[in-house]
């Protein structure tokens, strides 16, 4: 059964969660979650991030796959929270209709939301949505895979 519980997380809970540290922990913080279905939070982006200094250095953009990336983890965050998937792994594994719409630059928020669309035994999809200032970064469907026992020692 899944709890209609909103939950928020912050960077130190993140981590018991995910297996991602810097610079692939693409998540600040998780604003809401209901367990296994849906989440939103962000990921604050300064002049700092490794990947601006090389990605377009006279005028950083944040890589579109790290867009997706912040997305995938989310989505993860959402379903490792449900009861049945805790203590369990999290897989990215595809990218569908996904369309980017504006760039994501140094001092930006990237605002992130999942929402579940489907699950089928332990892969599912995500329709995921990336803004800045209200205004769409990255927006399209993700598919994961929970693989059990694969969880890494914190």
């Amino acid at each position: 059964m899944t709890t209609m519980t909103e939950l928020t997380l912050d960077i130190n809970e993140i981590k018991k969660i995910l297996p991602h540290r810097y610079p692939f922990l693409l998540l600040d913080r998780v604003t809401s979650v209901t367990p296994g279905l849906k989440a939103t939070g962000y990921k604050n982006l300064t002049a700092n991030e490794q990947f601006f200094e090389g990605h377009f250095p006279f005028r950083p953009i944040m890589p579109g796959v790290l867009m997706i990336e912040a997305l995938a983890q989310l989505g993860c965050v959402a379903m490792l929270l449900k009861e049945e998937y805790k203590g369990n792994l999290g897989v990215f594994t595809g990218i569908d209709g996904l369309k980017f719409r504006s760039m994501v630059i140094p001092g930006d928020r990237l605002d992130l939301s999942v929402e579940l669309i489907k699950m089928r035994g332990p892969l599912g999809k995500f329709h995921g949505i990336a803004k800045i200032n209200d205004k769409t970064a990255c927006e399209g469907e993700i598919s994961f895979s929970i693989i059990k026992n694969a969880a890494p020692i914190a």
